[in-house]
């Protein structure tokens, strides 16, 4: 009698198989049959051979058949394995922020936020000063970052990456917890585990130690932050064609905070790819509630689909000349919008 066995078929058909079989010899004449199965994703198919009597949990024939034990074992795996690929994570970020970088007045676009999250290497975020730099990472699902990809510096040539300060030490904070980032003094990615991940649909990362640059006033840069989860790349270079800059839109990413200030519970984020999200976190330990929509940012007006009301306008400051937003700004709503969500959003906690 030859093993039962569980082996993937990808030459014989374009959609993905598995092929479960048992050699006996009883029924030569019998072809197999394929079966569509729940925990596995559209296409995929079990292929089960009617000569094996213990495939998917029927009892083996004898207590002393173990081929029927190792191939229930073998192709719950499988399934598993399958499920957890089809449901892992892929949301990529929709945000970044930052309160300042290099060259902002000037050429805003250089050295700004967007390049971290673009997985090109011509490309970097850099800042002025010696007081930690930060920014903000705002996702449109939550997702459990359980790595981080660091290339750390400015990676565009190697003279400016001796030139410039290099990130030595990071804090990425999450929802309640933190955890710390240490990369080394080269140039290229530098993958960090991070246990236990962090979830969260909002993170902030901090520079918190540097390496020094050919100046003590040297700007610090990092070339690119990339984020992972369940093994998958939650941003890189196929996300670079939509991270362009634009001025007036600036200052209207991120969060917006309502209710009490320093205890807000609602959340009204705007995203690059045209989309908001609203959620609210009751304070008494409520079931949170979330609202998705659209939004459209022309000349000085901004309106938002919001249902039931249709499209809603929005009073919406303007930012500085260099496309960042001030601390004391607001969005203010009217209307029954005001009644449901409150009159006023700010741009702080």
């Amino acid at each position: 009698m030859q093993p039962a066995s569980i082996s993937p078929s990808t030459q014989a058909h374009p959609q993905r198989l598995i092929t479960v079989s048992s050699s006996t010899g009883r029924h030569p004449s019998r072809r197999g049959r394929s079966v569509k199965h729940p925990n596995i994703r559209a296409g995929a198919f079990i292929r089960i051979h009617p000569a094996a009597p213990c495939v998917l949990g029927l009892e083996p024939r004898s207590r002393g058949d173990q081929r029927c034990g190792d191939m229930r074992r073998l192709l719950l795996a499988s399934l598993l394995s399958a499920t957890a690929a089809s449901a892992a994570p892929n949301v990529p970020p929709g945000y970044v922020q930052a309160s300042d970088w290099l060259d902002r007045t000037r050429q805003p676009e250089r050295y700004g936020p967007l390049n971290v999250l673009d997985g090109r290497d011509s490309t970097a975020w850099c800042a002025s000063g010696d007081a930690p730099a930060s920014f903000t990472f705002g996702f449109k699902d939550i997702v459990t970052v359980d790595e981080v990809r660091v290339y750390t510096g400015d990676g565009s040539d190697r003279a400016a990456f001796k030139a410039r300060a290099r990130a030595r030490k990071l804090t990425l904070t999450g929802i309640k917890d933190a955890r710390s980032v240490s990369v080394e003094d080269k140039r290229g990615l530098q993958v960090v585990p991070l246990k236990p991940g962090l979830r969260g649909a909002r993170f902030t990362l901090e520079v918190s130690e540097r390496f020094p640059g050919a100046k003590d006033d040297a700007p610090v840069c990092v070339t690119d932050i990339v984020f992972y989860s369940g093994g998958k790349a939650l941003n890189g270079t196929w996300l670079a064609p939509k991270l362009r800059y634009n001025g007036r839109l600036a200052p209207l990413l991120g969060t917006w905070f309502g209710g009490l200030k320093g205890a807000p519970h609602r959340f009204l984020s705007f995203y690059l790819d045209g989309t908001y999200s609203l959620t609210e976190e009751p304070l008494e330990g409520e079931v949170s509630t979330t609202v998705n929509g659209a939004y459209t940012l022309s000349g000085e007006k901004l309106t938002l689909d919001v249902p039931p009301h249709g499209r809603v306008t929005v009073r919406f400051p303007r930012g500085d000349s260099e496309g960042t937003r001030p601390p004391d700004v607001s969005l203010a709503f009217d209307g029954p919008v005001a009644e449901a969500w409150g009159e006023e959003f700010r741009s702080q906690r």
